[in-house]
């Protein structure tokens, strides 16, 4: 992102985002890929919009016995406190990270997510 700094715009990194890394599904991987092309945006943004979704429902049904074969690392960049969140969702619900993130898919609102631009705004 960029800052503006006594009248100068100053490149920074984002303090309020974090790496993460852990397994999902290759093919969902692929599909948000795809959904994140035709809206102009990246599969973490999309991915953060569905846990946000998710987050406020407050609650999940998993099956356990579905989770995907095809599971691939898959190393991004999230919203910090919403990671933090979503740990505590997982731990409360007894069930891994990367199946909160692969159930959030059902919960994106594409109205409302971030375009690809978002990481270049100026604060």
């Amino acid at each position: 992102m960029w800052k503006l700094i006594d009248g100068k715009l100053v490149q920074t990194t984002d303090q309020n985002r974090v790496k993460f890394r852990t397994n999902i599904s290759k093919s969902l991987i692929e599909h948000l890929s795809k959904v994140a092309n035709e809206y102009d945006s990246h599969p973490n943004y999309l991915l953060e919009n569905g846990l946000q979704n998710l987050l406020s429902q407050g609650t999940i049904t998993f099956n356990k016995a579905l989770r995907p074969k095809d599971r691939v690392q898959y190393k991004t960049t999230y919203d910090k406190e919403l990671l933090a969140a979503v740990k505590e969702f997982a731990n409360a619900n007894s069930i891994f990270i990367n199946d909160v993130l692969e159930y959030s898919v059902d919960f994106i609102d594409y109205k409302k997510i971030k375009n690809s631009s978002y990481k270049y705004r100026v604060e």
